[in-house]
């Protein structure tokens, strides 16, 4: 399944190894858990440089900013995290709002 329009799960995991193995400092994010209509499904990844250069997607570009400031943070500190982003409650979505969901996101350093 995609993580992008351009980008499979296994070239997102790709380029980790790769900029690990070139002595970057990575993080890696994964969707743990999605509600609504959130765009891309559980097991989505992104993975973030401590530069803040990214490949893939968790959101289809919706929290992509957010989910790389956080990962830094995870690099530096080496501690993972999970983000949660989304209406407050269920009833956005009965209501209608087209855009209503939610995702929740694992961060976490790649040693």
């Amino acid at each position: 399944m995609p993580a992008t329009d351009s980008s499979s799960i296994a070239d997102v995991l790709k380029t980790a190894e790769d900029w690990r193995n070139s002595g970057r400092s990575v993080a890696l994010a994964t969707v743990i858990e999605t509600w609504g209509s959130a765009p891309r499904p559980t097991g989505s990844h992104l993975v973030i440089d401590s530069e803040g250069n990214f490949e893939g997607s968790v959101s289809g570009g919706c929290v992509e900013g957010a989910v790389v400031a956080e990962a830094v943070d995870v690099i530096e500190t080496g501690k993972a995290t999970t983000l949660e982003f989304g209406v407050a409650d269920e009833t956005a979505w009965r209501v209608g709002l087209s855009c209503g969901g939610r995702i929740r996101v694992y961060v976490e350093p790649v040693t």
